[in-house]
């Protein structure tokens, strides 16, 4: 079975870039498309980035177009998601996550996913 880590995580001021990565574990027998989301204190989960297994299409929530990219490199098994100009409303545990068998699954959405990584630290201060 796959197992997704996090990690880049960590503490920073309004306007800071941090790179996120995401590695995984196990049998990767296979490219899934992958997604990023994250969540404040007392907030839902919230969609943030997707990529398909190929890294040639991606989509993004509204608020961090133009400032995040994610990205992948299927040889080291890991998802990236890089992000610039931080701003304290970014704070939250982002978490990486691979969609499920299923093309037609909405990808903004958490249920449409089934393999989760433990989450990292993203902290933005002003």
């Amino acid at each position: 079975q796959v197992q997704l880590v996090e990690s880049g995580g960590d503490l920073v001021q309004a306007g800071a870039s941090l790179r996120l990565s995401c590695t995984a574990s196990g049998r990767t027998y296979y490219w899934f498309p992958m997604a990023w989301f994250r969540q404040a204190p007392g907030k839902e989960l919230e969609f943030v980035a997707h990529i398909n297994p190929n890294g040639d299409t991606t989509s993004y929530e509204d608020s961090v177009k133009g400032r995040f990219t994610v990205s992948r490199d299927n040889a080291k098994n890991t998802v990236y998601l890089q992000m610039n100009n931080l701003k304290p409303e970014d704070t939250a545990v982002y978490m990486c996550a691979r969609k499920r068998l299923n093309q037609a699954l909405d990808s903004t959405l958490p249920a449409s996913y089934d393999t989760w990584g433990q989450g990292t630290q993203v902290t933005v201060s002003s």
